[in-house]
């Protein structure tokens, strides 16, 4: 094979590879999205959401100032709607764990009357939203809520 058909043949190969995956890049990232779920736990309650789950519960908008000053509004479900709907009545501080293990903790008198506390369906994933709270507390890829009673 001389040279200028080798390089014809590699440069083929690479671009059908390219062309190949770049559907299942796309399609992989919607499956995430479709297979993102959301557990509350506690020593009494362990209730898991889909994504799909949690898009059929009413939503809020709410608008979070981050520490730049840079304004964005979410959509979601207000946390003590999910709260109660797993049977949460009191509890003494919640963790919010993301995918990667971050963890950040709220006392329940901290969100005592935070009715614009939500976790919002960003594009990937799950994330809480809490106005006027920590930055530490807006965790993005959120997986699980663990109750501490």
């Amino acid at each position: 094979m001389n040279k200028i058909s080798f390089k014809a043949a590699v440069l083929t190969l690479i671009i059908a590879l390219f062309v190949g995956c770049a559907p299942q890049g796309q399609q992989a990232a919607e499956q995430a999205v479709s297979e993102a779920t959301l557990t509350i736990s506690s020593p009494q309650v362990n209730v898991t959401w889909s994504f799909s789950d949690l898009q059929a519960f009413p939503t809020i908008e709410v608008e979070y100032t981050n520490k730049d000053g840079e304004t964005t509004i979410y959509n979601g479900v207000a946390l003590s709607t999910l709260l109660e709907e797993a049977g949460i009545e009191s509890f003494k501080s919640l963790s919010l764990v993301a995918a990667d293990g971050y963890t950040a903790e709220v006392t329940s008198d901290e969100l005592a009357g935070c009715t614009n506390c939500i976790i919002a369906f960003d594009d990937e994933s799950l994330r809480s939203i809490m106005p006027d709270m920590s930055g530490k507390l807006q965790v993005k890829n959120l997986v699980e809520i663990q109750i501490t009673q």
